[in-house]
């Protein structure tokens, strides 16, 4: 496994040197939403990095940090509103990426039980979606995050 620190693979997204699957979605300031950089086994799991390099929450800027949380629950509601999730998760972990990145991982009604909550981090590879199907619904959730939408 490469080092997702050294070059920084946060700061290689926010820039767009990267992309990952979705690629970047929908932006507020200081912040960028965007897939996550892992196979996944949820359609519409997406990521909240800090454009500006930061370790985690505790060094966000005030103003960044304050539009974190109104940025996380509009996404969530388009999580729902547009993918059809009955609920969202949000984990900020940091163990792997010194970047700060916010996970936001919905549930579906038909999303099996063993992929609830942190779960859905340790699925085994015959779980995870398709790139076209995790392209879709980040299309979808941009959609539903532009302006006037």
């Amino acid at each position: 496994m490469s080092d997702v620190n050294a070059p920084c693979l946060g700061c290689a997204i926010v820039s767009g040197a990267t992309r990952p699957v979705g690629g970047i979605i929908a932006r507020a300031p200081g912040l960028v939403l965007h897939g996550v950089a892992a196979p996944s086994p949820v359609p519409g799991w997406v990521v909240i990095s800090s454009e500006r390099h930061a370790r985690a929450l505790y060094e966000l800027d005030d103003a960044v940090a304050r539009e974190l949380g109104a940025f996380a629950a509009r996404v969530m509601r388009a999580q729902r509103k547009a993918l059809g999730a009955e609920h969202a998760y949000a984990f900020a972990i940091g163990d792997v990426l010194r970047h700060f990145h916010l996970h936001l991982v919905p549930r579906f009604p038909d999303t099996s039980q063993r992929l609830w909550g942190r779960a859905a981090f340790d699925a085994p590879p015959a779980d995870h979606r398709p790139a076209e199907e995790l392209e879709a619904a980040a299309r979808a959730l941009a959609a539903a995050l532009a302006p006037g939408s």
